[in-house]
């Protein structure tokens, strides 16, 4: 007989799916917040109370009767409380199948009696680690006994109620009330549930943290890996109206759209959190005050400028049409100035690290208009993963922080890049980054002059840039196209000449891209006989 057969067998009787009595109670909290009234709602049922060190402490100062676990199992918490709760008499209490006469018989011979509740949070280890502690304090923050015991108490829902999170206590009270003292079936099996989730993140969480003690663009992945979500909030739907959707934190605390404060406007959906993301990141890569507005996760327009103002300014004339009902982020503090021209456009939301008050007034009178600040700006340089999933499988890299150096950059071809065409290439290549691949950004002055994106062919990607900046520039009732006297930058090589000849045609002097195509000696030979500058920078950007 198999190990889990013989189990099988000792369990005499079908496990109850019945209403519990409540008759003891353990209760070991970090966050002590608003557990007194379910206490005392247990003490006056006559449940006897549990506890250990400060939660006991404060539960008898509040003239509560309690015991101190250490008095109820005989044996002292000690090693600085590392060892209180890991005893029989806890785990006994918690895991004993209270139908089994064999469990019955182990309880009456040491003295173990059933605990009916578990009230527990684990150590704030995640906190710990956001407060930029040493490495031996977050360490002491690993929580132990604690997840040990959520487990058992989880384990065995048939007979134990655990509750882990104070948000649940009302409904606890809620069904004690209801059921005369008792919990009922659906109550634990679905704190069961969270409990489980709460400890795989918490866990979670403590693996990520070993991880990347010594993380580096080198590191090997683990061989296995978990992800940590905390649900901030469920959407209306997700891409598409028949799709669920929910936002979930991972507890890094990244500056941007996921832990921005939305002072105004409607509820974010799933695309706006999508598109906001997108926007902020790209204005991350700036130090001078840029704006980019974004539509369908890809720049309508990009820009630096001496202001946010002029920033926004020339970011709009890339795109004016596409920019309708877009994203505008902005990594500098949003002015009043800037807010007036930027309420002129129907958008769908304004992010930015802080908005003067002023600015915040103007936007007000849009009342949809979702606004929001993060405080701060991310660092485009973090080492951090992305992950996709695919048919059963999660396909895990980490996020592109690929920086140009400008001493890596060759020239290849006969004329080299002015100091104001190595600027404008330099911007290109930071937004085409952020464009989906395959991408061909024209810039003039630190500004997009026109986005091709997404396309299967460079080719039409290049020819939709070229047709974008033709467009902007009619809109804005210029005689020539943007891309006239501008740069390009490709995400990656060019395998044929002719996406680079088709932005020759559109009025491109200078062209950077990666390099590394078997034909590079042709690519290079048509830059040449069109009098264009190139750079091979050695580094791709596909994003797909």
């Amino acid at each position: 007989m198999t190990t889990s057969a013989a189990k099988q067998d000792s369990m005499t009787s079908p496990a109850p799916q019945k209403n519990i009595k409540i008759k003891r109670v353990l209760v070991s909290l970090s966050d002590k917040q608003d557990v007194l009234p379910l206490l005392k709602a247990l003490d006056n049922k006559n449940v006897e109370i549990l506890s250990t060190g400060g939660t006991a402490k404060m539960i008898a100062e509040a003239g509560i009767p309690v015991t101190d676990v250490s008095d109820y199992t005989g044996f002292p918490e000690m090693m600085d409380g590392r060892v209180k709760t890991l005893h029989p008499k806890i785990h006994g209490g918690l895991l004993a199948v209270r139908d089994n006469p064999s469990h019955k018989n182990a309880m009456d011979a040491h003295d173990i009696g059933d605990i009916d509740m578990l009230i527990v949070n684990l150590y704030p280890f995640s906190e710990t680690v956001a407060s930029g502690a040493n490495e031996q304090d977050c360490v002491e923050n690993i929580d132990i006994g604690g997840p040990a015991m959520i487990r058992s108490a989880a384990k065995n829902h048939n007979y134990v109620t655990v509750v882990t999170d104070p948000a649940d206590y009302e409904s606890i009270l809620s069904d004690l009330e209801a059921h005369d003292g008792h919990i009922s079936y659906s109550t634990r099996k679905a704190l069961a549930a969270k409990a489980f989730s709460h400890t795989a993140h918490y866990d979670a969480n403590i693996a990520n943290w070993f991880t990347q003690q010594d993380q580096n663009e080198d590191s090997s992945f683990p061989s296995k890996i978990s992800f940590a979500g905390t649900l901030k909030q469920t959407l209306r739907y997700g891409e598409n109206p028949h799709q669920k959707a929910a936002l979930y934190l991972d507890g890094t605390n990244r500056p941007g759209v996921a832990t921005a404060t939305q002072i105004q406007g409607k509820e974010l959906s799933y695309n706006n959190l999508n598109d906001t993301d997108a926007a902020f990141e790209i204005v991350s890569e700036f130090k001078d005050p840029a704006v980019a507005i974004i539509k369908h996760a890809n720049p309508a327009g990009a820009a630096i400028g001496g202001t946010i103002l002029e920033a926004y300014t020339k970011a709009l004339r890339c795109d004016p049409l596409s920019a309708f009902g877009g994203i505008i982020a902005m990594n500098k503090p949003l002015d009043a100035e800037a807010a007036e021209e930027m309420a002129k456009l129907f958008c769908e939301v304004i992010i930015a690290p802080s908005i003067e008050n002023d600015a915040l007034s103007i936007l007000s009178k849009k009342e949809k208009l979702r606004v929001l600040t993060t405080g701060s700006m991310p660092n485009p340089a973090d080492i951090r993963l992305n992950v996709k999933t695919l048919s059963g499988s999660l396909l895990v890299q980490t996020a592109d922080s690929g920086r140009l150096a400008e001493d890596g950059l060759k020239i290849v071809t006969d004329r080299e890049p002015t100091p104001e065409e190595l600027r404008d290439m330099i911007f290109a290549f930071k937004i085409a980054k952020h464009v989906k691949s395959n991408a061909m950004v024209y810039a003039k002055d630190q500004a997009t002059a026109g986005v091709g994106a997404g396309q299967m062919s460079r080719l039409d990607s290049s020819r939709i840039a070229a047709r974008k900046a033709q467009e902007a520039a009619e809109k804005a009732g210029l005689e020539h196209s943007l891309a006239k006297g501008s740069v390009v930058a490709s995400d990656a090589f060019f395998p044929f000449p002719d996406g680079l000849i088709a932005a020759a045609d559109a009025g491109v002097t200078a062209v950077i891209q990666p390099g590394g195509s078997i034909r590079d000696d042709e690519i290079i030979e048509a830059a040449n006989e069109r009098g264009l500058a190139m750079i091979f920078t050695g580094m791709r950007h596909f994003r797909h």
